[in-house]
């Protein structure tokens, strides 16, 4: 027995230092892949690259003296509520001048119709949690903001594509889907969409109104562009229009105007969906920081956003003028791309032979990157389709990106 004995202890201790799988990811988080922009961004990080993959505002522009004076005011009169917790709702000075800020667009809107948000993606996933469950559907536009995808897909709902046209959706198309599908909510970049930069005009948003009234649906209305126009009338929001206000959902955000680094957005809403959206936030993240949200409120309060606004807006024309003017050197014959009036990208569609996933390793050789269009597609992708950003660049930096693209083309 005693010979046996530290055979049966050796054995013990392997056992117990064997271990056990541990359980898998969740569905969700094994079926929805990453971002295809930040999967970009990761690889074409060098300086050299000319980058038009990435919706990232121009640093240079930023009004960076002035955020700091609010910050320094913020943290010199009021340290202790600036870095202190605060009310999931978000601060009540920022509120009440996100509400005016709306009101003045022409939409009544009060500061407890706003919910402060950690950057407009973060309203996505909340109203993706109040309002979804797994296998519910959600309508889009064809192609769509890419991260939206994302945050239904991990909500576990089915995403389906209307059809439309260079002016966006098809209502009598929408309204078909309605019918059949029976959505929970359809979800829309009415202007200078991401990623086409395209805008719909006033008489299709007041038709997806109606269809949303009489069908009953929600409408998910994302506009983080819209202060950025450079020509053209102002249109109004599908939340101002009649049969809509009580089932829209407004999303706006600073990060296009102000600063992406605050991640400041909000989400205006009926009043039992913002309570349902206030909720998931307690859950995901309590509030948004308080120092930043006060920062933003004294900003508004001591500077003029709006003139600084057109300022942005007159730079980025320069650029997007500067890269429709070196476009048709740089792409084949039988190429076409959108003429934005404000935002930050245009989409172009190169002829039908062209793979533009496939045709990205070689651009990057030659120092150029752009976002591939299919991963913007819910359903059947158009591969010969690109997003290209001209925010970012200078007009000669554009130039010269788009002569590289055009070389990596001719290669081909």
């Amino acid at each position: 027995m005693t010979v046996s004995e530290p055979a049966t202890a050796t054995t013990a201790a392997a056992a117990a230092s064997a271990s056990a799988p541990v359980p898998p990811l969740a569905a969700r988080a094994r079926a929805v892949g990453g971002s295809a922009v930040r999967d970009i961004l990761a690889v074409t990080a060098r300086p050299e690259v000319v980058n038009f993959a990435g919706g990232l505002p121009a640093p240079e522009l930023f009004d960076a003296e002035g955020m700091a004076t609010a910050f320094r005011a913020v943290l010199a009169e009021c340290p202790g509520r600036a870095l202190q917790y605060s009310t999931t709702e978000g601060e009540p000075a920022l509120r009440t001048a996100l509400a005016a800020r709306t009101s003045a667009r022409g939409l009544a809107t009060g500061p407890d119709d706003v919910l402060v948000t950690t950057g407009s993606q973060q309203a996505l996933s909340l109203l993706a949690t109040a309002l979804l469950e797994p296998g519910d559907t959600v309508l889009v536009e064809d192609p769509c903001y890419l991260a939206a995808l994302q945050a239904f897909g991990f909500a576990g709902a089915r995403v389906v594509a209307v059809p439309g046209d260079e002016h966006g959706v098809d209502p009598a198309a929408l309204e078909e889907l309605v019918v059949r599908e029976r959505p929970k909510l359809f979800y829309t970049v009415p202007t200078f969409q991401n990623p086409t930069g395209r805008t719909m005009p006033a008489e299709r948003r007041a038709a997806l109104a109606r269809v949303a009234a009489r069908r009953g649906l929600w409408i998910v209305e994302d506009d983080p562009y819209g202060e950025l126009r450079f020509e053209g009338e102002r249109v109004p929001w599908i939340a101002s229009y009649e049969g809509a206000r009580d089932r829209t959902v407004l999303l706006g955000s600073f990060s296009k105007v102000m600063a992406p680094g605050l991640r400041l957005g909000w989400l205006r809403a009926p009043a039992a969906l913002l309570r349902a959206c206030t909720v998931a936030k307690q859950a995901a993240d309590l509030h948004t920081p308080t120092v930043n949200q006060l920062a933003a409120a004294r900003y508004l309060a001591d500077r003029d956003l709006d003139a600084h606004v057109r300022r942005v807006a007159g730079a980025y024309r320069e650029r997007r003028d500067a890269m429709l003017a070196a476009l048709p050197d740089a792409l084949p014959a039988g190429s076409w791309w959108t003429r934005p009036e404000g935002g930050m990208f245009l989409w172009v569609r190169l002829p039908e032979r062209y793979d533009t996933a496939a045709l990205l390793p070689r651009a990057v050789r030659h120092e150029v990157a752009y976002v591939p269009g299919a991963p913007f597609h819910a359903g059947e992708p158009d591969r010969a389709t690109m997003r290209l950003c001209f925010v970012t660049q200078t007009p000669d930096e554009i130039a010269e990106g788009l002569r590289r693209l055009g070389e990596a083309l001719r290669a081909v």
